[in-house]
């Protein structure tokens, strides 16, 4: 049963012209492609180019291209400027002969940078860490080869909620109307084959043309900042330099909305249910992505609220508060967890979205009856659907309902704590829980630690991280290698904060490339990198000594000066005491990258991952995969 109205609102925050969604090609568009048109006809069709509505005070993040020497404000001007509107700064990419003019635009704009990468791929995993802390990002590949090179990320972006915007520079307009056999095509006279493709991992896409291009560009940033999605522009070479008007108001924005009706009938029914409860949360990453933190945190001020998250959702609250119970797994969480989410009289859910991964294979038992589950665009109370209510509405009402109560929950009971561990002695050899354990208490305020889908990622999960530390992995999309990159893109979107990179040998194979970046835009990350010979996650899951999950060995601390790190301080840890030598060194040298080779035997599994990889083993089994 859905109950509410239906509500759609378009904001252009007072502009006088609302908002549209325009199809990704016009019958004008249509006409110039199918008439092979060039230069001049596109000219005469500037006069079609709809502005943005004006507004008094807007303050144009625009950049005059004629300070560069360039004569004329372009269709790539106007889309550099609403990516800066939109905070980005950094630009990540490879060059292209699609994309190279394209590129003269960036390097001449007042407001952001250009971060070449190693390859299409990295750039992709670096806007990803980009745009998880700075809340939009882009990238700029050249056309088929680097846009494919390309897709596995802004897949994992997809999967993962993460705004990014994928800018691909295509041959001129002209040439793809003449169907003519170029480089980087698949050699048929076809153009779109990659357009397609994007169709699958992106929320909006567009082939830019002339007498439209300002408007599809609005259409699709505002798609991606608000459904928080990537986003895909194809980008020609003659539309990038068309002389277009600069943006003359903000970025147009649209909202699914709250209806008031909906709203009132989820507060009767969220209070009827939370009565004199003390209500439990457990919270996701959605809460995260849909900027709706601020509204959680009140929540959980409002009363004594016990309270957890998934690994998906990890630092998504602060977890040295008393309320904090830790990461719920399904069967896979720590048995005090377990009970205090599946047990709770009222629990809440917010943002929640369960996966294999994060789950147990789906071992979760939450029971309907008495939850209360706020979704993006809808909340469901004990079964009863209301629609349309935005997240932060629905966390806002459970704020008042408990703040409206005359008396407050009691403490959470504190766990016992566990035994104290024997004294590791220096020369120890290193084992993951001992490594885990030095990481974790070695953390500062302000750190962005990326843990790669691994032995890293699950032997991090279960320990409680200082106030102020962000956590960043990809356990639904669990492309192995993706963190390298994204450290760097999360290091340059929040420079005050030190990216700690955890991540395993075999992963680190797949991306190493991009740790010649960080020298270069001076990201002075800690790199931990797990040598245990091989696919660990693998062999805890299925043929532990079999060769597929092996890997060739590498110097490892060579890498780093063999990829243009200058002077670099390097650190290979096989015992305990190695490994605190290097932690101090990281912490005295705070401006400087730091990399360290911890050394553990090839089937030490941390214990999470060994419960979650027989857990997945059983469900492959069970379903003959």
């Amino acid at each position: 049963m859905v109950v509410g109205g239906d509500a759609l609102e378009v904001l252009d925050d007072g502009a006088a012209d609302v908002f549209e969604p325009q199809a990704a090609s016009s019958d004008i568009a249509a006409t110039c492609h199918t008439s092979r048109c060039g230069r001049t006809v596109m000219a005469v069709m500037v006069v079609l180019v709809g502005r943005c509505s004006g507004l008094d005070g807007y303050h144009r993040h625009t950049s005059d291209p004629r300070e560069a020497g360039m004569p004329e404000y372009t269709v790539g001007d106007y889309l550099l400027d609403r990516l800066a509107e939109l905070g980005v700064t950094e630009i990540f990419g490879v060059p292209g002969d699609f994309n190279l003019e394209l590129l003269d635009h960036v390097i001449a704009h007042r407001d952001i940078r250009w971060v070449g990468s190693a390859n299409e791929l990295n750039a992709g995993y670096a806007a990803d860490g980009y745009g998880r802390l700075r809340g939009m990002a882009a990238l700029i590949t050249t056309f088929g080869v680097g846009e494919l090179s390309a897709a596995n990320a802004i897949a994992g972006s997809y999967a993962e909620h993460v705004p990014v915007v994928h800018i691909v520079g295509t041959p001129s307009i002209d040439v793809q109307g003449s169907r003519r056999v170029i480089h980087h095509s698949l050699g048929d006279g076809d153009f779109d084959h990659f357009l397609r493709i994007a169709r699958e991992i992106t929320c909006a896409q567009a082939k830019l043309m002339p007498a439209t291009a300002t408007r599809e560009i609005d259409r699709v940033l505002s798609e991606v900042h608000e459904r928080k999605l990537p986003g895909y522009l194809m980008l020609a070479t003659d539309v990038a330099r068309f002389p277009v008007e600069p943006p003359t108001g903000p970025l147009p924005r649209y909202t699914s909305g709250t209806s008031p009706r909906a709203l009132s009938l989820f507060t009767v029914a969220a209070a009827r249910l939370i009565g004199e409860h003390q209500l439990t949360v457990l919270a996701d990453l959605l809460v995260h992505r849909l900027e709706a933190v601020p509204q959680l945190e009140a929540l959980l001020a409002a009363d004594v609220v016990p309270h957890a998250t998934l690994m998906w959702g990890k630092s998504l609250v602060d977890e040295s508060a008393p309320e904090f119970l830790g990461i719920y797994a399904g069967t896979s969480s720590q048995e005090s967890v377990r009970r205090a989410i599946e047990d709770a009289p009222v629990l809440l859910t917010a943002g929640v979205q369960f996966t294999d991964m994060v789950s147990a294979s789906f071992t979760q038992q939450i029971d309907p009856v008495r939850t209360i589950d706020i979704g993006p665009n809808q909340s469901t109370v004990a079964g009863e659907v209301f629609a349309p209510l935005d997240m932060s509405a629905a966390l806002e009402a459970i704020t008042g309902i408990l703040k409206s109560r005359p008396t407050r929950s009691p403490a959470v009971p504190q766990p016992v704590p566990d035994a104290p561990d024997a004294v590791l002695e220096p020369d120890q050899p290193l084992t993951q829980k001992a490594l885990w354990d030095k990481v974790s208490g070695a953390l500062t305020p302000g750190n962005v630690v990326l843990a790669e889908q691994g032995t890293s990622y699950y032997g991090m999960a279960r320990h409680r991280l200082p106030s102020g530390v962000a956590f960043i992995g990809q356990p639904l999309w669990a492309s192995i290698g993706y963190t390298l990159p994204a450290a760097l893109g999360a290091g340059l979107a929040e420079p005050d904060r030190r990216p700690v990179l955890l991540i395993g040998d075999g992963a680190a194979q797949l991306t190493i490339q991009e740790l010649g970046q960080f020298g270069r835009e001076g990201v002075p990350a800690v790199v931990i990198l797990v040598n245990n010979d091989g696919y660990t996650v693998e062999r805890a899951i299925h043929g532990p000594t079999a060769p597929y999950n092996d890997i060739v060995g590498w110097q490892w601390r060579d890498i780093p000066a063999a990829l243009g790190i200058r002077n670099p301080l390097s650190h290979r840890a096989t015992t305990c005491g190695e490994l605190d030598a290097a932690l101090a060194d990281a912490a005295a040298h705070p401006d400087d990258l730091v990399f360290i080779e911890a050394v553990v035997t090839e089937l030490d599994v941390p214990p999470l991952l060994e419960e979650l990889a027989a857990a997945i083993a059983k469900a492959n089994k069970a379903a003959g995969n």
